[in-house]
């Protein structure tokens, strides 16, 4: 069978190491990746972005791993104030800012010290703000099944501080409500009180 010039071009990008092809990068854009200040310049952009993308190798499971819990509780148990960092799946531009999530439990809970490495399993990813909103929500659901699931994000972008429209000062604010946080408007109204109140 003929070889198409599409996988040729990945053979040979497969053979090459990522901090070469990082080095060649820095060409490319007109610096000279021998000079003093970029020598080991590629190496560290191999392991910057092997660290920024490290949610590719976790899971859920993995991650939720015996810290799911059996607990007679069904009040509302929300963590705020998260700090995450992603990538702009875009522009390779950082995004950043803080989470806000509650649920409800059915009998069971998961350990405090979870949720954040959640948020940051799937922030550790190319991402855009609306789908990772959903995938932590989506996540803890199916985890516990519990009553319901409120995720709430709000966060700035280099990609439009940086380029495009430039604007310094905006915030992006997503949210993903599932059930009594969608079907009940006083358990929605009580989450979004308890997460302004700082």
């Amino acid at each position: 069978m003929a070889t198409t010039p599409a996988s040729l071009e990945s053979v040979t990008l497969a053979s090459i190491s990522t901090e070469t092809l990082y080095r060649e990068m820095l060409s490319r854009i007109g610096e000279d990746p021998t000079r003093d200040g970029l020598i080991d310049t590629p190496g560290r952009m191999e392991k910057s972005m092997a660290f920024l993308t490290h949610g590719y190798s976790m899971t859920v499971e993995n991650v939720l791993h015996k810290a799911l819990f059996d607990v007679d509780y069904d009040e509302m148990v929300i963590v705020r104030d998260i700090e995450f960092f992603s990538l702009c799946e875009h522009h390779l531009l950082p995004f950043f800012g803080k989470a806000h999530i509650a649920y409800v439990p059915n009998g069971k809970v998961i350990g405090l010290s979870k949720i954040p490495r959640l948020v940051d399993m799937f922030a550790r990813r190319l991402q855009v703000q609306e789908r990772l909103t959903r995938q932590v929500a989506d996540a803890i659901e199916e985890a516990i099944n519990p009553q319901g699931v409120a995720v709430i994000l709000e966060a700035q972008h280099l990609c439009m501080m940086m380029r495009g429209v430039e604007k310094q000062h905006s915030m992006t604010t997503t949210s993903a409500m599932l059930g009594v946080f969608k079907s009940q408007l006083q358990t929605r109204n009580e989450f979004l009180s308890l997460v302004k109140t700082r």
